[in-house]
């Protein structure tokens, strides 16, 4: 099977949860990173089948969206259950939250009046997130272990794992970084995914 996710070289939980579920699971895969101009000419030419990235070919045929990317990713590396319906829904609850989330996020991120962007941004900071992180708190104080599904890493830990460190990486104009000091368990969960070595050597290998 010939694998080619293609997303820009940043490590934004979109992909980052499918390129590591297959990285850590040992899947061949290319990792092809998209410029902006090769968007452009990606999104004009109608390989993205709804204009967006990333995108997944598997033996030259094209699989969009996130959560089915990301599932299918899951699948083949060993981070999604088989046979488990209940686990598999509570990991896509915590995908589709990542995507909720994002989704807040991503209209100030298009704003081109700074004055218009700092105060929506501002909401955002102390209204919005705090409301949809609480929510993650939640579940993750429900979890028993280090995982946030189960007793093992899956796609939902990945994911989880780089929204939160979206935020912490101080990459969002006033959004502060210590958003997450009002959530000690999801803090905790984002550390303890940091540390796994296998992580940080890709880390290191693909973003310095």
């Amino acid at each position: 099977m010939k694998l080619v996710l293609v997303y820009p070289q940043v490590p934004f939980w979109r992909a980052e949860v499918s390129r590591l579920a297959l990285h850590l699971g040992d899947i061949a895969f290319e990792n092809r990173y998209l410029s902006r101009e090769g968007f452009g000419a990606a999104k004009a030419d109608g390989s993205l089948p709804f204009g967006q990235v990333p995108i997944l070919m598997v033996d030259g045929e094209t699989i969009a969206q996130t959560g089915a990317i990301a599932r299918f990713c899951g699948k083949l590396g060993g981070f999604y259950p088989l046979d488990d319906a209940l686990a598999a829904a509570k990991i896509d609850q915590l995908i589709d939250a990542a995507t909720d989330i994002t989704n807040q996020v991503s209209p100030t991120m298009r704003q081109k009046d700074p004055v218009a962007k700092m105060a929506a941004r501002k909401v955002l900071a102390e209204e919005t997130l705090p409301k949809w992180f609480g929510y993650l708190e939640a579940l993750c104080r429900k979890s028993d272990g280090d995982f946030l599904v189960g007793d093992t890493m899956t796609i939902a830990d990945l994911a989880i794992w780089r929204l939160c460190g979206w935020f912490q990486g101080g990459l969002l104009d006033g959004i502060p970084g210590t958003l997450f000091d009002e959530f000690p368990c999801l803090q905790a969960h984002y550390e303890h995914i940091d540390a796994d070595p296998r992580i940080r050597q890709w880390m290191r290998a693909n973003y310095g």
